[in-house]
């Protein structure tokens, strides 16, 4: 089925099949498609950037076994739980194969980085590697997926917003009241996407120019930005998960407390305490290996004296 997005204030129309390709007879959706490549170039950034972090690449890697499988199904149950009744039979049972196709969408973000946040930890704690070190990293990586991903609800011609007749409005047909017609309406999709790209581009300055000033920064950074930003832009949203019968967005609510959790670490440790360049540690790691690699020299140096 195609469908017509228009956006009449700038003067675009566009027809969006959801379906990208078949294989072996089943239809692959575009949204599956862009999920994955957000996926791919947020897992090939956090690879190149991880050195800058004090991470090993193949501690990437590692993480990528447990991380990706398990977030999936985070984001899907979290999806579930809040929309239980679309995958209810006529008999008042549950559809568990439907609950199981995520082809077209159904994945909640927020239950996707609650699993991924835990499968982090444990895996930090195996691998010996501060938590808030390789949160760091990942938060970067969250806003690359996140900025690319929710181009898949375009296609699937989701997650828009309330009427509006402002420039940039969006054209769509859809069900209001029961009634099929046309309707202008906010994009929130492309808000989102937009405001995430400007969160990444603004945390990857602050790592470029060397002024991180503790382990954690950039990860509470991600919280505040993306919470606060996905706080405001579910308020415009017409498909908000809310809190079991009631007039409360879930995902507001996430979005405003983390953003104000994030605000207070971030002024406790920007404002009230410094921080010594030393404590971070990737400048631990390169201290280590500075001295190990001074005491290698120093014994070779000694060995040759006593052959001399």
């Amino acid at each position: 089925m195609t469908r017509t997005v228009l956006f009449p204030g700038l003067g675009l129309e566009f027809h969006l099949d959801r379906v990208a390709f078949q294989l072996f007879g089943l239809p692959i959706y575009w949204y599956g498609v862009i999920i994955a490549c957000g996926f791919l170039l947020a897992v090939v950034f956090c690879y190149k950037m991880a050195p800058r972090f004090g991470v090993k690449q193949d501690d990437v890697i590692d993480l990528l076994f447990f991380a990706v499988p398990l977030a999936i199904i985070g984001a899907r149950l979290y999806y579930i739980v809040f929309y239980l009744d679309l995958y209810r039979t006529e008999d008042g049972g549950l559809d568990f194969l439907e609950m199981l196709d995520i082809r077209d969408g159904g994945l909640a973000i927020y239950g996707g980085v609650i699993a991924a946040v835990i499968v982090l930890f444990f895996v930090c704690r195996y691998k010996k590697i501060p938590f808030l070190a390789f949160a760091d990293l990942g938060g970067m990586g969250l806003l690359i997926g996140q900025c690319i991903g929710r181009w898949g609800n375009f296609v699937n011609v989701e997650a828009y917003g309330g009427p509006t007749d402002l420039p940039w409005r969006m054209g769509i047909d859809a069900y209001v009241d029961g009634v099929w017609q046309y309707m202008e309406v906010h994009p929130t999709f492309l808000y989102e996407s937009l405001w995430n790209l400007l969160g990444f581009l603004l945390l990857l300055s602050v790592v470029l120019r060397g002024r991180r000033k503790f382990d954690g920064e950039i990860m509470w950074g991600y919280f505040l930005w993306y919470g606060f930003g996905r706080g405001l832009i579910e308020g415009l949203r017409t498909d908000s998960l809310y809190f079991f019968h009631t007039p409360i967005r879930v995902s507001q609510v996430l979005g405003f407390a983390s953003a104000l959790v994030a605000a207070g670490f971030l002024f406790y440790h920007l404002v009230l305490r410094r921080h010594k360049p030393e404590e971070l540690y990737v400048n631990r790691m390169a201290a280590a290996r500075k001295a190990a690699q001074e005491a290698k020299q120093q014994e070779e140096e000694d060995h040759g004296g006593e052959r001399d």
